[in-house]
Protein backbone atom coordinates (compact mmCIF):
# COMPACT_ATOMS: atom_id res chain seq x y z
CA UNK A 1 0.00 0.00 0.00
CA UNK A 2 1.65 3.19 -1.17
CA UNK A 3 0.90 6.77 -0.25
CA UNK A 4 1.53 10.17 -1.76
CA UNK A 5 2.87 12.09 1.24
CA UNK A 6 2.61 15.43 -0.57
CA UNK A 7 -1.17 15.20 -1.04
CA UNK A 8 -2.41 12.71 1.58
CA UNK A 9 -5.14 13.62 4.01
CA UNK A 10 -5.82 12.31 7.51
CA UNK A 11 -7.56 9.06 6.51
CA UNK A 12 -4.85 7.98 4.06
CA UNK A 13 -2.00 8.77 6.46
CA UNK A 14 -3.80 7.04 9.36
CA UNK A 15 -4.32 3.87 7.36
CA UNK A 16 -0.75 3.85 6.05
CA UNK A 17 0.92 4.44 9.42
CA UNK A 18 -1.46 2.27 11.50
CA UNK A 19 -1.16 -0.71 9.14
CA UNK A 20 2.64 -0.47 9.15
CA UNK A 21 2.76 -0.18 12.95
CA UNK A 22 0.38 -3.11 13.38
CA UNK A 23 2.49 -5.29 11.10
CA UNK A 24 5.44 -4.48 13.39
CA UNK A 25 3.43 -5.51 16.46
CA UNK A 26 2.50 -1.98 17.57
CA UNK A 27 -1.25 -1.69 18.10
CA UNK A 28 -2.66 1.86 18.19
CA UNK A 29 -5.95 3.77 18.24
CA UNK A 30 -6.44 6.99 16.29
CA UNK A 31 -7.86 9.77 18.51
CA UNK A 32 -8.22 13.54 18.41
CA UNK A 33 -8.82 15.97 15.59
CA UNK A 34 -7.82 13.58 12.81
CA UNK A 35 -10.81 11.42 13.77
CA UNK A 36 -13.02 14.50 13.38
CA UNK A 37 -11.52 15.09 9.93
CA UNK A 38 -12.28 11.51 8.91
CA UNK A 39 -15.81 11.44 10.33
CA UNK A 40 -16.69 14.89 8.97
CA UNK A 41 -15.65 13.72 5.49
CA UNK A 42 -13.05 16.47 5.23
CA UNK A 43 -15.21 19.38 6.47
CA UNK A 44 -12.68 19.71 9.29
CA UNK A 45 -8.91 19.49 8.78
CA UNK A 46 -6.44 18.50 11.46
CA UNK A 47 -2.75 19.27 11.38
CA UNK A 48 -1.73 16.08 13.14
CA UNK A 49 -2.62 12.48 13.81
CA UNK A 50 -2.70 11.34 17.43
CA UNK A 51 -2.12 7.63 17.95
CA UNK A 52 -2.60 6.11 21.41
CA UNK A 53 -0.59 2.93 21.94
CA UNK A 54 -2.64 0.06 23.40
CA UNK A 55 0.35 -1.41 25.26
CA UNK A 56 2.84 0.15 27.66
CA UNK A 57 5.47 -2.25 26.38
CA UNK A 58 6.01 -0.78 22.91
CA UNK A 59 9.58 -0.94 21.71
CA UNK A 60 11.11 0.24 18.47
CA UNK A 61 8.47 2.90 17.79
CA UNK A 62 11.09 5.45 16.69
CA UNK A 63 12.78 2.85 14.50
CA UNK A 64 9.46 1.79 12.95
CA UNK A 65 8.46 5.39 12.16
CA UNK A 66 11.92 5.97 10.66
CA UNK A 67 11.29 3.02 8.30
CA UNK A 68 8.33 5.01 6.96
CA UNK A 69 10.51 8.07 6.41
CA UNK A 70 9.45 10.01 9.51
CA UNK A 71 11.98 12.02 11.52
CA UNK A 72 11.42 12.59 15.22
CA UNK A 73 11.31 16.26 16.30
CA UNK A 74 10.56 16.43 20.01
CA UNK A 75 7.29 14.57 20.46
CA UNK A 76 6.33 14.85 16.78
CA UNK A 77 7.15 12.59 13.86
CA UNK A 78 7.45 14.57 10.64
CA UNK A 79 7.79 13.22 7.11
CA UNK A 80 9.81 15.60 4.89
CA UNK A 81 7.31 15.20 2.02
CA UNK A 82 4.20 15.60 4.20
CA UNK A 83 4.06 19.29 5.07
CA UNK A 84 0.34 19.26 5.90
CA UNK A 85 0.33 16.61 8.66
CA UNK A 86 2.53 15.17 11.38
CA UNK A 87 2.15 12.22 13.76
CA UNK A 88 2.40 12.00 17.54
CA UNK A 89 1.79 9.42 20.26
CA UNK A 90 0.24 11.18 23.28
CA UNK A 91 -0.55 9.36 26.52
CA UNK A 92 -2.00 5.92 26.93
CA UNK A 93 -2.55 3.24 27.73
CA UNK A 94 -5.21 3.03 28.90
CA UNK A 95 -7.30 4.73 26.29
CA UNK A 96 -9.56 7.16 28.10
CA UNK A 97 -11.92 10.06 27.57
CA UNK A 98 -12.24 12.26 30.61
CA UNK A 99 -12.85 9.95 33.56
CA UNK A 100 -13.89 7.01 31.35
CA UNK A 101 -11.12 4.43 30.78
CA UNK A 102 -13.41 1.74 29.34
CA UNK A 103 -13.26 2.88 25.73
CA UNK A 104 -13.64 0.18 23.07
CA UNK A 105 -12.46 1.55 19.72
CA UNK A 106 -13.96 0.70 16.35
CA UNK A 107 -11.97 -1.69 14.19
CA UNK A 108 -11.43 -1.12 10.47
CA UNK A 109 -9.89 -3.62 8.09
CA UNK A 110 -7.41 -2.19 5.60
CA UNK A 111 -5.89 -4.64 3.13
CA UNK A 112 -6.35 -7.54 5.56
CA UNK A 113 -4.97 -5.68 8.60
CA UNK A 114 -7.26 -4.52 11.41
CA UNK A 115 -6.57 -1.02 12.71
CA UNK A 116 -8.43 1.00 15.35
CA UNK A 117 -10.12 4.39 15.62
CA UNK A 118 -12.43 6.02 18.15
CA UNK A 119 -16.07 5.34 17.34
CA UNK A 120 -18.13 8.35 16.21
CA UNK A 121 -19.83 8.41 19.65
CA UNK A 122 -16.49 8.33 21.48
CA UNK A 123 -15.11 10.96 19.11
CA UNK A 124 -17.97 13.26 20.15
CA UNK A 125 -17.17 12.56 23.82
CA UNK A 126 -13.46 13.23 23.17
CA UNK A 127 -14.21 16.58 21.58
CA UNK A 128 -16.65 17.48 24.36
CA UNK A 129 -13.92 16.56 26.86
CA UNK A 130 -11.69 19.23 25.35
CA UNK A 131 -14.59 21.68 25.63
CA UNK A 132 -15.25 20.74 29.26
CA UNK A 133 -11.73 20.39 30.61
CA UNK A 134 -9.76 22.85 28.47
CA UNK A 135 -12.53 25.39 27.75
CA UNK A 136 -11.81 24.93 24.03
CA UNK A 137 -14.89 26.16 22.11
CA UNK A 138 -13.71 24.37 18.95
CA UNK A 139 -14.28 21.09 20.83
CA UNK A 140 -18.03 21.72 20.87
CA UNK A 141 -18.00 22.69 17.19
CA UNK A 142 -16.08 19.54 16.27
CA UNK A 143 -18.43 17.33 18.33
CA UNK A 144 -21.40 18.80 16.48
CA UNK A 145 -19.69 18.34 13.11
CA UNK A 146 -19.14 14.63 13.81
CA UNK A 147 -22.72 14.15 15.07
CA UNK A 148 -24.09 15.81 11.92
CA UNK A 149 -22.10 13.46 9.67
CA UNK A 150 -22.19 10.16 11.59
CA UNK A 151 -24.66 8.13 13.59
CA UNK A 152 -23.93 8.63 17.29
CA UNK A 153 -25.47 7.30 20.51
CA UNK A 154 -26.93 10.38 22.21
CA UNK A 155 -27.89 8.41 25.36
CA UNK A 156 -24.28 7.29 25.77
CA UNK A 157 -23.01 10.84 25.26
CA UNK A 158 -25.50 12.16 27.82
CA UNK A 159 -24.48 9.49 30.35
CA UNK A 160 -20.79 10.33 29.78
CA UNK A 161 -21.46 14.07 30.26
CA UNK A 162 -23.31 13.29 33.50
CA UNK A 163 -20.29 11.27 34.68
CA UNK A 164 -18.10 14.30 33.95
CA UNK A 165 -20.46 16.50 36.03
CA UNK A 166 -21.22 18.40 32.82
CA UNK A 167 -24.80 17.60 31.91
CA UNK A 168 -25.16 21.27 30.93
CA UNK A 169 -22.61 20.64 28.15
CA UNK A 170 -24.79 17.85 26.75
CA UNK A 171 -27.74 20.29 26.69
CA UNK A 172 -25.60 22.88 24.91
CA UNK A 173 -24.36 20.22 22.46
CA UNK A 174 -27.98 19.27 21.63
CA UNK A 175 -28.98 22.92 21.14
CA UNK A 176 -26.12 23.53 18.69
CA UNK A 177 -26.71 20.20 16.95
CA UNK A 178 -30.36 21.05 16.26
CA UNK A 179 -29.54 24.43 14.67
Amino acid sequence: MGINFKTCREKELWEFVAVHLKKKGIDTVLVGGAVVAIYSKGAYRSGDLDFVKTSMFVTKLDETMKELGFIKHGRHFIHPDCKQLFVEFPGGPPLGIGEDNTIIPDEVEVNGTVIKILSPTDCVKDRLASYIHFKAPEGLDQAVLVAKNQEVNLASIKKWCKGENSLHVFDEFLRVLKK
